[in-house]
């Protein structure tokens, strides 16, 4: 029938009750179809169709408010959601806590992968990712909501030791964007600030006899597209909507250093305000060596590429991220997921194939609870539905993990008088506890495979040592031992014999000197570059 160009009122119509939606795009609006995603909500609003849909995305897909997935936050409407994370999903993460859609989240990288599986027709994806985790059957199988009780992830064995085999779907539409169709509806994407597994999940649908529906900014003439731009060829290309009023995220209309048109000056990277998260995040980046290979996690993280932008060491090292960003600055805040500077754009799939192959030197991620073992939980705590997005691919394969986070939360006021600490108000939550509500981390199996651990805070920093426990190492100045840190946990850590006072010049305002300190760091025997030179 050939590819047809159709307004989005139209293009819902191809969903049908009980269809399964592959939804390509980031969270933050990167790359993703919102136009097509509202006019699927719209038609339902109008008409009480399709009803009973099941949407499959890797990366949590929304402006933590009403757009993206939240778009299709009605009773009715959605009766299962598969995704990475739920975070950036607010209406559909209410649902899933009060258990009115069946709810499961699952490792980014899997389920990235698990449609490059779909598209070759292959069982599904077997792979060690979430061993030891709540995404292990054992644990959970990453069910978050009660309704959600078939099995998507299944225990099996393979050449005589444990892997973790995840389900395909069958999906009947896919939704997908680009910046440009051409007449025959080969696409690119040229102005995105990703790639996604866009190209996966269009060849996996067709192999299903679903439907391929791209969202576009704008329509080129046949034959005018370069060739070696187009990612999704125009022979699994179904239905094309343009959008002119299409933004490349949701906070930003067009920014031409996420498209890869214009590396900016560092100075245009705008500085992280003396408070908690720069503190964290310049006690992480001091693990950092030149020449390593890192990875920044969502939260408190990614702060540390603001603060090697301002020390002007961006180019010692190569930070990374899940969306396939190699190099640069990647974006923080709302527009996480994006990258300012980079040096290659690759398909999500195959980042993470990097990443669980061990190709990170150095991951750093946040956490919101650890226990005495080292374990982290960053995926359900309180009453918040997170998921583990990228996190378990990351911690699990990177050879040494940096946790950040602040030491308590809840209306935490601390400050920095002179380079001494100043709690004004203790936040009212703990983070270090007896017991995790969910397990994102297994201290108990990193430390099985001599993986090094680092868990920096605001006021103290712990490793896990050998004997596989949480250690105290370092303390700010100025903390009073057992009412700032003993005092606020609910176990009682090992405390290192040559316990330490953090670096001064973390708790003032001026630079560290983080770029000569990058000079002077030696890096450690795994580290990537070395094994290039053995």
């Amino acid at each position: 029938m050939g590819m047809r160009v159709v307004s989005a009122e139209d293009a819902a119509r191809m969903v049908q009750s009980g269809d399964t939606l592959l939804i390509g795009g980031s969270g933050g609006g990167h790359a993703v179809p919102d136009a097509l995603i509202a006019a699927i909500a719209a038609r339902f609003q109008a008409e009480g169709a399709p009803r009973n849909l099941t949407t499959v995305h890797p990366v949590g897909l929304g402006d933590r408010k009403t757009r993206g997935i939240g778009h299709l936050a009605h009773d009715g409407l959605l009766k299962r959601v598969v995704c990475g994370t739920l975070v950036d999903s607010p209406p559909v993460e209410r649902m899933a806590l009060e258990d009115r859609v069946e709810a499961y989240t699952l490792p980014q990288g899997a389920l990235s992968q698990l449609t490059r599986e779909m598209a070759s027709g292959r069982p599904g994806l077997v792979t060690h990712v979430g061993l030891n985790t709540f995404v292990d059957p054992r644990l959970g199988g990453g069910r978050q909501s009660p309704s959600a009780t078939e099995d998507l992830v299944e225990l099996v064995q393979l050449a005589g030791r444990e892997w973790l085999f995840f389900k395909p779907f069958v999906p009947d539409v896919a939704l997908l964007r680009g910046t440009t169709a051409d007449e025959d509806g080969n696409v690119t994407m040229e102005q995105e600030a990703i790639f996604g597994e866009m190209i996966s999940m269009a060849q996996a649908t067709r192999r299903a006899g679903g439907t391929v529906i791209v969202q576009v900014k704008r329509l080129a003439r046949r034959g005018t597209l370069n060739p070696k731009q187009v990612k999704i060829p125009g022979i699994l290309v179904d239905l094309v909507v343009v959008e002119p009023a299409q933004t490349q995220t949701y906070v930003s209309d067009y920014n031409p250093a996420y498209a890869g048109e214009l590396k900016i000056p560092l100075s245009a990277i705008d500085p992280l305000p003396f408070d908690p998260r720069k503190v964290i995040a310049r006690r992480a980046a001091l693990e950092l060596y030149s020449g390593a290979v890192c990875n920044l996690g969502s939260g408190i993280s990614t702060g540390i590429a603001t603060v090697a932008a301002e020390e002007g060491c961006l180019d010692a090292i190569t930070l990374t991220n899940e969306q396939g960003l190699i190099g640069g600055a990647p974006a923080s805040g709302n527009e996480v997921g994006a990258s300012r500077n980079y040096h290659a754009m690759i398909d999500q799939p195959y980042q993470f194939d990097f990443y669980d192959g061990g190709g990170l030197d150095l991951a750093f991620l946040s956490f919101a609870e650890v226990d005495a073992d080292g374990s982290v939980n960053v995926s359900r705590f309180s009453d918040r539905i997170i998921g583990p997005g990228g996190f378990i691919n990351i911690s699990q394969n990177a050879k040494k993990v940096i946790f950040s986070g602040t030491f308590t939360s809840g209306g935490l006021d601390i400050v920095w008088p002179e380079g001494r600490t100043a709690i004004r108000r203790e936040g009212r939550d703990r983070k270090f506890v007896a017991a995790l509500q969910q397990l994102t981390y297994s201290g108990r199996y990193a430390n099985s495979i001599g993986q090094e651990a680092l868990y920096v805070t605001e006021r103290a920093v712990f490793r896990r040592n050998p004997a596989g426990r949480l250690e105290l190492s370092e303390v700010a100045p100025g903390i009073d031992l057992a009412r700032d840190v003993l005092e606020q946990m609910a176990f009682r850590p090992a405390i290192a014999q040559d316990l330490r006072t953090m670096d001064a010049g973390l708790f003032r305002p001026g630079p560290i000197g983080l770029e000569q300190r990058l000079k002077l760091a030696q890096p450690p025997a795994h580290a990537s570059r070395s094994r290039l030179s053995a």
